[in-house]
């Protein structure tokens, strides 16, 4: 998942910087303790330039929500869990990315749009469609090679592609708030171990399984 970077004045024009701004400090402080006043000075441009790109606080949310949604999507289409021939060995090889990139500090690992729908899912449909559109777009791009596992380990039972793949981002967004509620991101990972384990379990491999 992209990391934070420091924003750069020379880099790109306002609305970029001011997005690169709402990935970082919305990660950091919350999308409701994030002022515009925030947004401006971490991108280093004015109200007014944010007024000319944004309407709002929340056109600025949805802005965000989207751009972490094409961001991410290049970043994991790139990644090296696609490489196994077998479909559920690309699907453990997932989990294992995703555990893998969880270090630093909890502000460049989490989510940015898991962190904003919790806030705002209530008070902003607009953003938590967005939100929505990221994560279950996310979890789609698994189905695929979920699916392929179960025709090709001869799986059957009461859950689909589809669920598993969403289970996953349950557990990945969860673990993200475990991690924050213990300040601590061994705990996401503790989370994501037992994810590999479960899959393992629904395949039949519960031995090469690992939690701690």
């Amino acid at each position: 998942m992209p990391r934070s970077t420091k924003i750069n004045p020379d880099r790109g024009d306002a609305r970029n910087r001011l997005l690169d701004a709402a990935r970082d400090v919305i990660r950091a402080r919350g999308f409701t303790a994030t002022s515009v006043e925030d947004l401006c000075q971490a991108a280093e441009v004015t109200k007014g330039a944010y007024f000319h790109h944004f309407k709002s606080k929340d056109a600025l949310g949805i802005a965000a929500a989207d751009g972490w949604s094409a961001g991410t999507t290049a970043f994991f289409a790139a990644a090296p869990y696609h490489a196994p021939d077998d479909p559920l060995e690309r699907v453990l090889a997932y989990v294992a990315f995703r555990k893998s990139i969880i270090e630093g500090e909890i502000a460049q690992f989490s989510c940015l749009v898991g962190t904003m729908v919790q806030e705002v899912y209530a008070t902003s449909p607009a953003i938590r469609e967005a939100c929505g559109r990221s994560i279950f777009g996310h979890a789609a791009t698994l189905e695929a090679d979920i699916e392929a596992a179960r025709t090709k380990h001869r799986v059957s039972g009461n859950w689909t592609a589809e669920s598993l793949a969403r289970h996953t981002q349950t557990v990945i967004q969860g673990a993200f708030v475990m991690a924050k509620a213990g300040n601590d991101p061994a705990l996401a990972r503790e989370s994501l171990d037992h994810l590999d384990q479960y899959i393992r379990l629904l395949f039949g491999r519960p031995e090469e399984g690992q939690t701690s």
